[in-house]
């Protein structure tokens, strides 16, 4: 039922399924186990929905569009467990969904929600899928679950072959990757550690401070992480900052700091000689950066309240060695880790969501010194939030120039194209889909 609650308010408010999980999980008193399930069947039904609908539209005598979105969540929930999990037996998978939808109010559609379930428990294994070759969109969209629009952008971008695997990627449950916090621990010291606890825990490839844990286990309840040595973070993430390469001693502003995972790591690298900047436009989001900062024993990061869109106050003007310009975006790089943003976002909230990020861009430039450097970033792998508004900021603001491949960092050369501009892709690096672009003062 909890489930159910959530998948019904993220599509009927577009809330985000994270923030709307967390809330009613903290307000339960379910098992360990039954938080479990709750999370996978909110965030399996999220991945699977594309293909959940196909199949269920092919089984019912309604069209889905037309019922009550508590009704439909609770045919998605119930074909999520039909299709995808091996540890609820078909008849109990239907039931439940019945039940839930009883408790819900909705006892007359109880009936309906009862056949078409069966419906489909008997025949999904026969119902055949579009095919990649024969209808490369419809395969896209119905088997491997994106909305058409995203679909047919990542087919022109990408090809056929390139934007199903990308596609298909995005249907797994990404890995636990956490950095260490290389003030207070060595990464191959921790790894040893941590491989006590967590068998399958690898280094990660790219960045050197990076460990992959694997795919079981919660790295919070870690006592590692509880004593500061290591923070949860995705590899892609933490090339991010390895891109922005902060020195000991630099000043460092980070322009959209919440929740606060890459300026702990800037405040690592720069050292208590060193210091951050956070600005973030909501206060309570930077109070969970300093909880992180506590954890992590750092005493050289400081916060203020700032809507980075903003012109910087004089006082900030040209004062950093290194600026971190992560923005706000469409998030549709990290859909493995945030699949509602796939349903949420919509094709017009792009050209909004670029024309703030330019602005963000813009205004953090003036903080950055003559010879300092700033790194762009994205969670997207759309261009008009990518290239393209780094390209429109060069052409706008003199005195910048974008760095060449064959001057970054040697870790990220072979992630990057001709031009310099660095991209992560899951289906080929195992990250989080990633774009950034480091850019220096000349002047």
């Amino acid at each position: 039922m909890l489930a159910l609650r959530v998948l019904s308010r993220v599509e009927q408010v577009r809330a985000f399924a994270d923030l709307s999980l967390h809330a009613a999980l903290a307000r339960s008193e379910l098992a360990a186990n039954d938080r479990a399930l709750a999370t996978e069947l909110v965030y399996g039904t999220l991945r699977w929905r594309g293909r959940l609908d196909f199949l269920l539209a092919s089984v019912s005598d309604r069209t889905l569009a037309d019922l009550d979105p508590l009704v439909r969540s609770s045919l998605r929930v119930g074909a999520y467990q039909l299709l995808f999990s091996d540890r609820i037996p078909p008849s109990a998978a239907v039931d439940e969904s019945v039940r839930c939808v009883r408790a819900a109010g909705a006892e007359r559609a109880s009936g309906y929600v009862n056949a078409v379930l069966r419906r489909l428990a008997e025949q999904h294994g026969s119902m055949p899928l579009p095919a990649l070759a024969t209808d490369p969109v419809g395969h896209l969209v119905h088997a491997l679950s994106l909305p058409v629009w995203l679909a047919e952008r990542w087919l022109a971008q990408l090809g056929a072959g390139e934007a199903a695997a990308l596609a298909e990627s995005l249907n797994c449950v990404p890995p636990r990757t956490v950095r260490a916090n290389r003030l207070r621990a060595d990464r191959d010291a921790l790894l040893a550690e941590l491989r006590t606890r967590h068998p399958d825990a690898i280094a990660c490839r790219l960045a050197p401070d990076g460990i992959v844990l694997g795919h079981r286990g919660d790295p919070g309840l870690d006592p590692a992480f509880r004593d500061g040595r290591f923070t949860v973070q995705d590899e892609a993430s933490q090339l991010v900052v390895e891109l922005l390469d902060p020195r000991l001693g630099h000043r460092a502003l980070d322009v959209c700091a919440a929740p606060g995972a890459k300026a702990s790591a800037i405040a690592e690298r720069v050292g208590p000689s060193g210091g951050v900047l956070a600005l973030d436009r909501h206060e309570r989001r930077l109070g969970l950066l300093l909880r992180d900062v506590r954890r992590l024993a750092l005493t050289n990061v400081s916060t203020l309240v700032r809507d980075a869109s903003q012109p910087l106050p004089d006082s900030l003007v040209a004062s950093f060695d290194r600026v971190l310009v992560d923005v706000p975006c469409s998030g549709l790089g990290s859909l493995r880790r945030n699949p509602d943003a796939r349903w949420r976002v919509q094709p017009d909230d792009i050209p909004r969501l670029a024309e703030v990020q330019g602005a963000i861009l813009r205004s953090a430039a003036r903080g950055s010194r003559a010879g300092g450097a700033i790194v762009y970033s994205t969670c997207t792998l759309l261009p008009e939030e990518n290239e393209v508004v780094v390209e429109g900021f060069l052409r706008e603001v003199p005195g910048f120039r974008l760095v060449a491949r064959a001057e970054l960092p040697a870790a990220l050369q072979g992630v990057a194209d001709d031009r310099g501009f660095v991209r992560l892709l899951p289906h080929r690096h195992d990250t989080d889909g990633f774009f950034a672009a480091r850019l220096e003062r000349c002047s």
